[in-house]
């Protein structure tokens, strides 16, 4: 695939290569940012997806976008490269000063913020939005 002329974008390539992981049918699946090239609303029906069909499969799930792991059944934060935090979504959104819950209400505002630009001018400019996401 990608050979002579056919071109892919970031997100075709990732969703052929968590379809290659399910053919393969293995027991642990790695996703590092397996979904980062992927809308949010892709994303969600993908993730919601695989949940269904790989029961009794374990995953480890490298990401940065945090709604990509509010489901899972524990969250290790890494912070200056060591485990800093661990524990599931809610927990951690509940602990005093909990770094996850700040990285998860500062992507809510660059997401509130990304929207809010969209709505007010459906045509803004993309570098501003991705500096709002980032």
């Amino acid at each position: 695939v990608g050979e002579r002329g056919l071109k892919l974008s970031g997100g075709e390539k990732q969703r052929i290569a968590i379809a290659r992981a399910l053919l393969k049918k293995a027991p642990i699946l790695i996703y590092d940012e397996a979904t980062s090239s992927l809308d949010s609303i892709t994303e969600q029906n993908i993730l919601h997806r695989l949940a269904k069909v790989t029961p009794g499969t374990s995953s480890l799930v490298i990401a940065h976008r945090l709604s990509t792991i509010v489901d899972a059944d524990e969250i290790l934060v890494l912070r200056d490269g060591r485990v800093s935090e661990r524990g599931t979504h809610m927990s951690l959104l509940h602990q005093p000063n909990s770094y996850y819950s700040q990285l998860w209400d500062q992507q809510l505002r660059g997401t509130t913020l990304v929207t809010a630009a969209k709505e007010h001018d459906p045509e803004a400019d993309k570098s501003s939005t991705e500096a709002a996401s980032t």
